[in-house]
């Protein structure tokens, strides 16, 4: 760990992993609020859409090592430390975040899966579909599901980046400063 000051900080690699994921879960959401502007059919909505899923997969790829790092590595201390209640709600938080990391993009690549879509970007198929008799019901009441669980996210991510500034502006600990 490296510090700001002689506070502990994330491990690099960890930090990179967090704002890289960070990036990724705002590129997914600002494809799918913005590809509907486009006409369908169109290869603009059709890209905008599969960077879309491309960012999901990459959430996905990128979340698994840093499940793996966060149970290999403790977690660099708070100072001063968190109250039980505010400890709880930061582990309970960080479950959900996580949870939603690791199931979003699953549900994502069910859904094309079931409908016998595949991932194109600029007419080049990235992901095929392996399946070979498409159920679009089921694989819209799956969509339907992933588009649900996006809207509760919006909450608890929203939720994480308060309770971040909260850290920082009103308890003045150095929770926000550990992942800079």
């Amino acid at each position: 760990m490296s510090a700001i000051g002689s506070r502990p900080r994330y491990a690099a690699s960890r930090r990179w992993m967090h704002w890289g994921t960070f990036l990724l879960v705002l590129l997914a959401y600002l494809a799918i609020n913005v590809f509907t502007w486009f006409p369908r059919g169109s290869a603009v909505r059709a890209n905008i859409l599969a960077a879309h899923f491309l960012a999901g997969l990459a959430v996905l790829l990128l979340v698994l090592p840093r499940l793996m790092l966060r149970y290999r590595h403790s977690q660099p201390p708070v100072m001063p430390p968190l109250g039980r209640w505010a400890d709880l709600l930061g582990k309970t938080t960080h479950a959900a975040l996580y949870a939603f990391l690791l199931v979003q993009p699953l549900l994502g690549a069910i859904t094309l899966q079931v409908g016998g879509k595949p991932v194109r970007l600029f007419g080049l198929t990235l992901l095929p579909s392996f399946v070979s008799h498409p159920d679009r019901a089921l694989s819209h009441r799956i969509e339907e599901l992933h588009g649900t669980i996006g809207t509760i996210f919006y909450w608890v991510i929203g939720l994480h980046i308060l309770a971040a500034l909260w850290h920082h502006f009103g308890r003045r600990d150095d929770t926000l400063q550990r992942m800079l």
